[in-house]
C-alpha cells in the first residue's frame, strides 16, 4: 500500500538554526514520536527503533534513515526502511525545504511510503490519518524543540 503526506510548518527560528537541529540526533530523537534510539551511524546514515501503534497493530520498527541531497541549510531527502516484524514494513523518502518566512522559516516536506504486511490489511483511510498524526505530533515536538 502507498501513501503520500506532505505539509508546512512555520519556526520562529533562523534556518541555519532549523538545519542544525534537524541534523542533531538527539533532537530528532525526543521528536519522533515512540523512538527509542536515533543513533548516527555514518556521515549520513542513521539506525532508528521506535515502538508504535497504528489501529490494533503494535510493533517495535528498526529502521535505516539514508540523508542524500544535502543543500545546507536548505533542505534535504531523506530515505527509511524500516522492519517491524510480523506486523509488516515500510519504506519511503521525503525530501525537506527550509525557505526564509517572516523573519524565521518555512519548512516544507513532502513524503511518499509503502508499507506491507498487518500494517498494510488496516487500510488507507486509517493509515493515512496515522501518518498524518505521527507528522503532526514530530512537527509540534520540532517546534518546541527549537523555540524552547
Amino acid at each position: 500500500m502507498a501513501m503520500t503526506v506532505n505539509g508546512e510548518v512555520e519556526l520562529a527560528a533562523s534556518r541555519d538554526l532549523v538545519w542544525a537541529k534537524l541534523n542533531d540526533p538527539e533532537v530528532l530523537k525526543s521528536c519522533i514520536p515512540g523512538c527509542e534510539e536515533f543513533i548516527k551511524v555514518d556521515e549520513n546514515q542513521f539506525q532508528a527503533v521506535a515502538r508504535l501503534k497504528i489501529g490494533p497493530v503494535s510493533a517495535r520498527f528498526k529502521a535505516r534513515v539514508t540523508l542524500s541531497d544535502i543543500d545546507p541549510p536548505n533542505g534535504y531527502r531523506i530515505a527509511a526502511e524500516g522492519e517491524g516484524g510480523v506486523a509488516g514494513f515500510a519504506k519511503g523518502e521525503s525530501t525537506v525545504v527550509l525557505l526564509d518566512h517572516h523573519g524565521g522559516t518555512l519548512l516544507k516536506y513532502e513524503a511518499a511510503a509503502q508499507i506491507g504486511g498487518k500494517l498494510a490489511q488496516l487500510g488507507q483511510r486509517l493509515i493515512s490519518g496515522t501518518a498524518r498524526k505521527l507528522a503532526g505530533e514530530f512537527f509540534a515536538k520540532f517546534a518546541k524543540a527549537i523555540e524552547g
